[in-house]
C-alpha cells in the first residue's frame, strides 16, 4: 500500500485501519479502528517466527499484549522460553511475567497466551529483577519495509522500550519483530520519524519474512522532556526510574516543567510575571496536552504565542486534535477546547514556537473539513 502524498502519521493509521475493514481482511475485535488491529492470517504470521534464527536462540521474549500476537505468545510458552508481557498500560510497573501452571495443556497454554490468560497467569516483575530481554515483539499499525513504524498513537510501545534501556533489560542489539498483515506494509516518509520512535529488524507477514536491515538507531533511553506530569502520575515506575536517573546525573526536566505543579494540600501562587490570556480567549479547560488533569497552575502564553485552529468537525473530539498535532510536531504547552463553536486555542511557549506551528498545521485536516489555522490575534482583528 503507497500513502498519500503529504501524509502524518495518523492520515496512514487512519488509512490502513480504512482499508483492513472495507477489504473485510481484519479480525475480532473489530471495528479495528484506534487498535493494533487484529487480522485474519494472523496466526500464519506468527508461526514465521520459528523461521527465525534469533527466536531460536533467544530465551527471554517480550511481547506486547495484542491480540495478533497471540499466536507468538503461544510459541514461546511452547517453547519453554520466559514470555514476559507489559503491565496493562504501566500502571503497576513494566513487565508481567506469563507462568502456566505444572503439567498445562495446550488448552491452557492457549488460554495462557490470550489477554485473559495474561491477567490470570501472570505476575509483575519488579524494577530490581535482573531482567535481560533477549528478543521484543511489538504490534503495528503501519510498518516499512526499511523497518520504520507507526503504532496506533498512544506511544506505549515506543516508552516501554526506552523504559527497558533505562533499566538495562535491552541492549542496542537486542533485535525487534513486529507481525502485522502483508496490506500494513508499505512506505513511511522518513520526515514522520522522530528519536523516540522503535524501529524493527524483522517483520513477518502471512506470506513473507522481512530482514529490515534498519540502520536508524533505536532510542537509548527515556526522552524525558516528553514525558508530561500526567504520564508519571499515571505511571509510578517512571517516577522510580527518573529518580534513578536523577541521581546518576541526567537531565530529567520533564515537558514543560516550568509549569508550577500544585501538590496536595500546598498551592504555590502562579509567578507575577505571568501575561493574561488574549481578552476574547477563555481561560483553558483543564484539557491539556501532557498536563495532569486540574494539577497545574500555569504561565499564560502571551497573545502572540496563542494560535487559533477554526473549522473543527462538529463530531471531533479533543483527542483526535491533540493526536494531529503531535503528529505534525505542533504540540502545544496547552490548549483551550471549544467544541461548540467549533475551534480550539492553542498555547505557545513564544511566538516563534507560534509561527512554526502556523507553518505545521497547513493544509491540516480531520476527518473530510481542512481547518482554518492562524495566529489568534488575527482572528480577533476580522
Amino acid at each position: 500500500m503507497e500513502p498519500r502524498a503529504g501524509v502524518s502519521k495518523q492520515d496512514i493509521r487512519e488509512q490502513i485501519w480504512d482499508y483492513m475493514e472495507s477489504q473485510n481482511v481484519a479480525d475480532f475485535p473489530r471495528p479495528v479502528h484506534h487498535r493494533i488491529p487484529n487480522f485474519k492470517g494472523s496466526y500464519l504470521a506468527c508461526q514465521n517466527i520459528k523461521d527465525l534464527d534469533v527466536f531460536a536462540r533467544m530465551q527471554e521474549v517480550k511481547v506486547d499484549p495484542d491480540k495478533p500476537l497471540e499466536g507468538v505468545r503461544l510459541l514461546a510458552l511452547q517453547s519453554k522460553k520466559t514470555l514476559l508481557v507489559p503491565t496493562p498500560r504501566l500502571r503497576t510497573g513494566l513487565f508481567n511475567k506469563i507462568t502456566p501452571p505444572p503439567g498445562a495443556t495446550k488448552d491452557i497454554l492457549r488460554k495462557c497466551a490470550t489477554s485473559q490468560g495474561v491477567r490470570s497467569y501472570s505476575a509483575p516483575i519488579g524494577l530490581d529483577s535482573r531482567v535481560h530481554v533477549d528478543l521484543v515483539v511489538v504490534g503495528s499499525v503501519a510498518v516499512s519495509e526499511k523497518g520504520w513504524r507507526i503504532g496506533k498513537g498512544e506511544g506505549y510501545a515506543d516508552l516501554e522500550y526506552a523504559m527497558m534501556v533505562s533499566m538495562g533489560a535491552v541492549s542496542e542489539g537486542t533485535p525487534v519483530v513486529t507481525i502485522v498483515h502483508d496490506c500494513q506494509v508499505m512506505d513511511i516518509p522518513e520526515v514522520l520519524l522522530e528519536d523516540h520512535d522503535i524501529t524493527v529488524d524483522y517483520i513477518l507477514t502471512p506470506t513473507r519474512v522481512i530482514t529490515t536491515g534498519c540502520e536508524r538507531p533505536k532510542p537509548t533511553g527515556i526522552t524525558w522532556s516528553k514525558i508530561s506530569h500526567e504520564m508519571m502520575e499515571k505511571i509510578p515506575i517512571l517516577r522510580t526510574l527518573r529518580d534513578q536517573e536523577k541521581q546518576a546525573g541526567k537531565d530529567v526536566t520533564l515537558q514543560n516543567e516550568h509549569w508550577n505543579l500544585l501538590e496536595s494540600g500546598s498551592q504555590r501562587a502562579a509567578p507575577t510575571s505571568a501575561v493574561r490570556p488574549p481578552q476574547d480567549t477563555p481561560q483553558p479547560e483543564a484539557d491539556s496536552m501532557g498536563a495532569a488533569r486540574g494539577c497545574l497552575q500555569r504561565e499564560e502564553a502571551p497573545p502572540a504565542a496563542t494560535v487559533y485552529v477554526g473549522n473543527l468537525p462538529r463530531d471531533a473530539r479533543v483527542s483526535d486534535l491533540k493526536r494531529a498535532l503531535r503528529d505534525r510536531g505542533a504540540a502545544p504547552l496547552w490548549l483551550t477546547w471549544q467544541a461548540p463553536q467549533c475551534r480550539a486555542f492553542l498555547h505557545y511557549q513564544d511566538p516563534a514556537s507560534a509561527q512554526q506551528a502556523i507553518s505545521c498545521l497547513q493544509g491540516l485536516r480531520l476527518g473530510t473539513d481542512t481547518l482554518r489555522v492562524a495566529l489568534a490575534r488575527h482572528q480577533r482583528d476580522k
